[in-house]
């Protein structure tokens, strides 16, 4: 497997133009991740062949170990699996998630001092400005109707000088888009289908995916929420990437 890794400061890439408008209702969105919670995981493992798995380490690693108080949120966390690595580091983490139905599930095989529950909305966080050293986000940016603004929700609660780091799909290399295209279009519909009992959900996965921006869309997005030192790093071919940046140190 390669990686690359891309460091983009400069904006002027639009990449595949505005915004899509998120393809379904918020509210349903959240109770579908409800009904797939209970295989949720095994379907990511599936489907992925584990390799996320390998790309969550990859941001955990970039995250690294806490200094002073060590307080990270991991949005849209869902089962906690980002969250409960994060824990194992040393950050005390609030797994925040719309789905009860996922945050159950999570509670039920997580548990621990360092782990903290708390149901709510990437585009209006329950938090107070400056409250965490570092914020993730896994799979989960494209679930939200609203992007731009759960970026700056990000940056908000992120205390000065803090992380924010994303992991999501992403645009892949020309040498493997048509492989994977149809991977898209029939593998994952089918397996999910198979595994679940929920087609329509897995249709919805692969809407999201490919309507979701390219990498240099989304650093632009990220700085236009107040994001510095913004970076990327594909992942397989760029099937995925993280994207990491800072909020600004507060000033003397």
């Amino acid at each position: 497997m390669r990686e690359s890794q891309v460091t983009d400061q400069s904006p002027g890439s639009t990449g595949n133009g505005a915004e899509t408008a998120h393809p379904q209702d918020p509210r349903r969105i959240r109770a579908m991740f409800d009904v797939v919670a209970p295989r949720y995981d095994l379907l990511n493992d599936l489907m992925s062949g584990g390799i996320h798995r390998l790309w969550k380490r990859r941001l955990r690693r970039l995250a690294g170990r806490p200094r002073g108080r060590g307080l990270a949120l991991d949005l849209a966390g869902g089962t906690g699996d980002i969250g409960n690595a994060l824990a194992a580091s040393g950050w005390a983490v609030v797994v925040c998630d719309p789905s009860e139905g996922m945050m159950s599930k999570g509670r039920n095989r997580r548990a621990g001092p360092r782990l903290r529950w708390v149901c709510g909305d990437g585009e209006t966080l329950p938090f107070a400005d400056g409250t965490f050293d570092l914020v993730t986000i896994g799979f989960g940016l494209r679930n939200i109707q609203d992007r731009q603004r759960a970026l700056a929700e990000m940056a908000r609660v992120l205390a000065p000088g803090g992380l924010m780091l994303c992991l999501e799909f992403s645009q892949p290399a020309p040498l493997i888009a048509p492989a994977y295209g149809l991977w898209q279009e029939h593998g994952i519909p089918r397996l999910g289908a198979a595994v679940s009992g929920q087609p329509d959900a897995y249709r919805y996965l692969v809407r999201s995916i490919q309507a979701f921006p390219d990498q240099k869309t989304l650093a632009d997005w990220m700085r236009q929420a107040g994001f510095t030192d913004v970076f990327y790093r594909n992942q397989f071919f760029g099937i995925a990437a993280i994207h990491g940046g800072r909020r600004p140190a507060a000033t003397p």
